[in-house]
């Protein structure tokens, strides 16, 4: 009775994240991972060159957490006075009061009286609120150095990492959606389960060439200017690509569903959709996807965004073989047939009983995923053709140290903060295959 009272009770769940706990690199990964979106969310409060507050002849200021271009000061003699808060220089103001953040400089400003690979331990100097050139007190070193513009390389580190987790996680959320529809399809239907007439097939399949031919190759120029031009216009574009392939291609499919009935063209047929899957799957395989990375990137113009895009757009692969290969599992077992045998509708089975089941492999390409996008990222950007050049990166920053061999912290901090989010996202990759594989089960 209590064996059979503690099966029913069974939870995988909860049973997954104790198999986990139990691994203490991937546990304490899995904090440093936190430590590092944490760091990442609050960037623009942990290094920023504006104050968090000051207090400026009678005014309580709060710049680095204001929204606005500038503050109009009424003083008390009646004169207005205007700080514009992304040129004003804050460290020579005569504050009252000031509460600088805990790297009291932001990423893209230059001090140019400490430019030239300033090290850590180098002397550096500082402008006081009376103009006068002193060295640098300790409250505004530059505790990592700085770069040839005196750009501070620890503001440049922590506001990296909000770049690098971005593009890691976005990337792999557009790689994780094409990966789990085309993989799921691909296993629960294979290239026997889904059927329909001969003619709806044959006018679906004209139909997508038509709607390619109409949707992208009438555009094509349309879309190498928006591809040069911005991200907004590229996805604008892109969408409207879209939007005419799939119009073309559902009023052929309609058009094949009335054929369908004729004589001839009534004839069941086979949708090989497994074949159809794999075979992309292959091509994809057989590009060197770093070249097709590289080369789409050089074409493009600098962006987020359209990193984000080609590196999702060329990552799906592993996370649909490995759904694929679920399903062809899952699809079989009897509470799937049970389903069907209720008459839920496939897309119903697939949505809410198989995929959820089949999802964990996939769970642990995605956090590997992550890892390689975080570093396809950062040489993207050390190649200078990834993320626009006014926005610094961890990539950027050790490409800055290939300029000065001299300047050990450019490459030292950056290049230990990619390895350290690399081996965090594989150790957690590691964990969860542990923690969700059943022959590990205890």
């Amino acid at each position: 009775m209590t064996k059979e009272k503690n099966d029913k009770g069974f939870n995988f769940g909860a049973y997954a994240f104790r198999q986990f706990r139990r691994n203490k690199p991937a546990y304490i990964s899995l904090y440093i991972l936190g430590f590092l979106a944490l760091m990442a969310l609050l960037a623009p409060v942990i290094a920023n060159e504006r104050p968090l507050f000051i207090s400026y002849k009678g005014h309580h200021l709060y710049p680095a957490l204001s929204f606005k271009k500038n503050y109009i000061l009424t003083n008390d003699d009646g004169t207005k006075e205007t700080i514009q808060l992304d040129i004003a220089d804050w460290k020579q103001m005569k504050a009252d009061k000031v509460v600088w953040a805990p790297i009291p400089y932001a990423p893209e400003k230059t001090d140019m009286l400490n430019a030239g690979y300033k090290g850590p331990h180098d002397a550096q100097l500082f402008k006081n609120s009376d103009g006068q050139i002193i060295n640098m007190p300790s409250r505004f070193r530059h505790v990592m150095g700085t770069n040839s513009l005196g750009e501070d390389v620890a503001s440049g580190l922590i506001h990296g990492a909000r770049v690098s987790l971005t593009i890691g996680f976005i990337a792999m959320a557009i790689a994780s959606v094409l990966g789990l529809i085309l993989g799921s399809m691909a296993g629960y239907f294979g290239d026997s389960r889904l059927r329909t007439s001969r003619g709806q097939f044959w006018m679906v399949v004209l139909g997508i060439i038509a709607g390619w031919f109409y949707g992208f190759q009438t555009r094509q120029f349309n879309l190498q200017d928006a591809l040069s031009t911005g991200t907004g216009k590229l996805i604008m574009q892109l969408l409207l690509s879209i939007s005419i392939a799939i119009a073309v291609t559902v009023i052929f499919a309609l058009i094949g569903r009335f054929l369908g009935k004729l004589p001839f063209l009534n004839k069941q047929v086979n949708i090989p959709v497994d074949s159809i899957v794999s075979r992309t799957i292959e091509i994809f395989h057989s590009m060197p996807t770093f070249i097709l990375i590289l080369t789409i990137a050089a074409i493009a113009r600098p962006s987020m965004t359209n990193v984000m895009i080609i590196i999702g757009f060329t990552s799906w692969t592993g996370i649909a073989r490995l759904t694929r290969a679920e399903l062809l599992r899952i699809r079989q077992l009897e509470y799937i047939q049970a389903a069907r045998a209720l008459g839920f509708g496939e897309l119903k089975i697939i949505l809410r009983h198989a995929l959820p089941n089949g999802i964990a492999p996939a769970l642990v390409s995605i956090a590997f995923g992550i890892a390689s996008a975080v570093l396809i990222e950062s040489s993207l950007s050390f190649l200078g053709i990834g993320v626009p050049s006014d926005v610094v990166t961890w990539g950027s920053l050790v490409n800055d140290g290939r300029q000065q061999y001299s300047a050990w912290w450019l490459v030292v901090f950056p290049g230990v903060a990619i390895f350290l989010t690399v081996t965090v996202y594989n150790l957690i990759g590691e964990g969860l295959r542990d923690a969700l594989d059943p022959k590990h089960k205890k």
